[in-house]
């Protein structure tokens, strides 16, 4: 009938795995209990701060819930008159270290309890036997201590109380189907802290699952354990990160059937906070020498060994050839980028650096160009071509050294970059505005030009004051990168900025000039075919049907850009309607009429 009942929870895990929903929290301390506490808390404080002061030493500090206090009970094998004072249970641990002590210290203690209401049994553990309990089956004493209310705590209540809590998440869920929950790591080895992670391993019984892969059932189960993790640590409230691990039980027995070291040291440290006949049995055969390695896994961990001499060698050539080739060449092609030139290959940002940082702008000393071309060259280069196979470790600590230096003088050589950049910036900006300056007033100099900006456009009303303030900035900066002191990168950019406006307002300002000259030039001609424009420009020119022509010694086709040059060196100069411009204009159009 077991089996029976077995098997058909197996096809139910089977057909439910998909629909899973956890059903409740563990259980925690009822109301009528915590008011109850309430009462003793200040009593329990005190006894707390009196142990932590006189045994500084001491682990954890809590008080076991009231419904698992006849079990206690039961372990202390109290009296029927000590039971029916339904004593609380204090559990207080200690460190191992501190293991021959505990029968002093429990003297001591009980002195300071007892004449306290309601009566206080106490239960003084080390580490080593919560985890003992764990091998003698006795899940339900360490759950217990787990859920117990924390008055004092280093992190091993903390930890233990999220693994609980995550354990009975999992069973609720797939009840008899874990064979095993196992705790290992700093938990165990009485190393934990209050950010300790949590080790787990839970194994689960796939022997009775038929209608999908083990492959398959091992990832769904996965998936819905590693779903109660967060659950766990919110109930628990503790910081301690669960590290969970789940093996289905055909795999886990294979890998110790081929002595996988893993799975050895797993069975050999780790301690069940529930089991059902599988993990002990495998511990306690370890214990005893009777799981051995097969001679196939000996022979596969002795390659393992066989393999160290050339597994090192290519760690090493990982590095020269992965860490420190790019840690050199990707920053050097970034300074050509900055520079201006496209994105360069490893010869060309050899060369480049060579030629324009050393040779052409004499911002870099050659020896580190020779240090970027020892690593991408000699080496990386020498590796792909195969002329080198091995690097020794002296080799990695010289190129190491040397990428470093080479690293630290390529960042003041970016300083020095972006300083020419900046310088550059500026003066692109300062020729750029008093070209159009010089378009608008003629060719003057600098101060001349600036008076012109005053008087004809500032103090007409023209354009905005603040760009004659933006004009002289501009002049200002161009002259401090001849002296000392340089302008601020800030300082640089604002400049940029005002003088894009500025340099647009120019540009509007000189098209409506031109767009008066235009005017003042233009002509309309009626004729047959309909109206023309005719500008009075020396040439003088003729847009008919969309079309531009110059009028010289006959009239021929023009391009926009001529006509536009004419336009703008005119400069309020008129050409004058000859006899020669209306012969020309009455064989091109027929007879025309002039109406402005």
């Amino acid at each position: 009938m077991i089996e029976k009942n077995k098997a058909e929870e197996g096809r139910a895990l089977d057909e439910n795995i998909e629909d899973y929903k956890p059903r409740g929290k563990p259980p925690e301390i009822p109301d009528d209990i915590k008011k109850e506490t309430e009462k003793t808390r200040e009593k329990l404080e005190d006894f707390k701060n009196s142990v932590i002061k006189k045994y500084p030493f001491t682990l954890s500090i809590g008080v076991i819930p009231p419904q698992a206090s006849e079990k206690f009970d039961d372990e202390n094998e109290l009296s029927e008159e000590e039971r029916k004072e339904k004593p609380i249970h204090l559990a207080i641990i200690i460190p191992e270290d501190k293991f021959k002590e505990i029968n002093k210290i429990k003297v001591d203690l009980i002195k300071q309890v007892k004449d306290m209401t309601p009566k206080v049994w106490l239960n003084i553990l080390t580490p080593v036997d919560i985890w003992n309990l764990c091998l003698d089956g006795k899940y339900d004493l360490v759950e217990a201590i787990g859920m117990s209310f924390p008055l004092y705590d280093k992190g091993l209540l903390g930890a233990l109380r999220v693994a609980e809590i995550h354990k009975s998440l999992v069973l609720r869920k797939f009840e008899r189907y874990v064979t095993s929950y196992v705790i290992a790591g700093s938990l165990v080895r009485g190393e934990t802290k209050k950010t300790s992670d949590v080790d787990v391993f839970v194994i689960i019984d796939d022997t009775d699952v038929k209608r999908m892969s083990r492959l398959e059932l091992k990832e769904k189960l996965r998936a819905i354990i590693y779903s109660y993790v967060v659950e766990a640590g919110e109930l628990a409230g503790v910081k301690n990160k669960l590290n969970v691990q789940v093996y289905i039980l055909t795999e886990f027995w294979e890998s110790v059937k081929d002595a996988h070291p893993v799975m050895f040291t797993f069975i050999r440290d780790g301690v069940p906070l529930y089991d059902r006949g599988t993990f002990m049995p495998w511990k306690l055969l370890l214990k005893m020498g009777k799981i051995k390695p097969s001679p196939e896994a000996i022979d596969m961990f002795m390659s393992i060994g066989d393999r160290l001499n050339e597994s090192v060698k290519r760690k090493l050539l990982d590095i020269v050839m992965g860490d420190i080739y790019w840690g050199v060449i990707t920053p050097s092609q970034a300074l050509l980028m900055l520079y201006g030139l496209p994105p360069p290959n490893t010869y060309e940002t050899v060369r480049e650096m060579k030629k324009i940082f050393v040779e052409k702008e004499k911002m870099l000393e050659k020896k580190y160009v020779d240090i970027l071309e020892n690593i991408a060259i000699n080496y990386y280069k020498g590796y792909e071509h195969e002329k080198i196979k091995e690097v020794k470790g002296k080799e990695i600590d010289k190129l190491l050294k040397d990428a470093e230096e080479y690293m630290k003088r390529l960042k003041e050589l970016r300083k020095e970059i972006e300083k020419r950049a900046q310088q550059k910036t500026i003066e692109e900006i300062y020729n750029n505005v008093f070209k159009i300056l010089q378009g608008l007033f003629g060719k003057k100099s600098e101060t001349q030009l600036i008076k012109e900006f005053e008087k004809e456009l500032v103090n007409k009303g023209k354009t905005d004051p603040r760009f004659l303030r933006v004009l002289n900035e501009l002049v200002d900066s161009k002259r401090k990168y001849k002296g000392k002191k340089k302008p601020a990168k800030h300082e640089i950019e604002e400049i940029r900025k005002n003088a894009t406006h500025l340099i647009n307002n120019l540009i509007e300002y000189g098209q409506r000039c031109e767009l008066a000259e235009l005017q003042r030039s233009k002509v309309i001609i009626s004729y047959k075919g309909g109206k023309a424009e005719l500008f009075l420009t020396e040439p003088a020119f003729l847009i008919k049907e969309g079309r531009i022509k110059k009028i010289t010694n006959n009239i021929e086709p023009a391009e926009q850009g001529e006509f536009e040059n004419i336009i703008r060196q005119q400069k309020g100069r008129s050409g004058k309607l000859t006899q020669k411009i209306l012969s020309l204009l009455k064989k091109e159009l027929g007879e025309f009429e002039i109406i402005i």
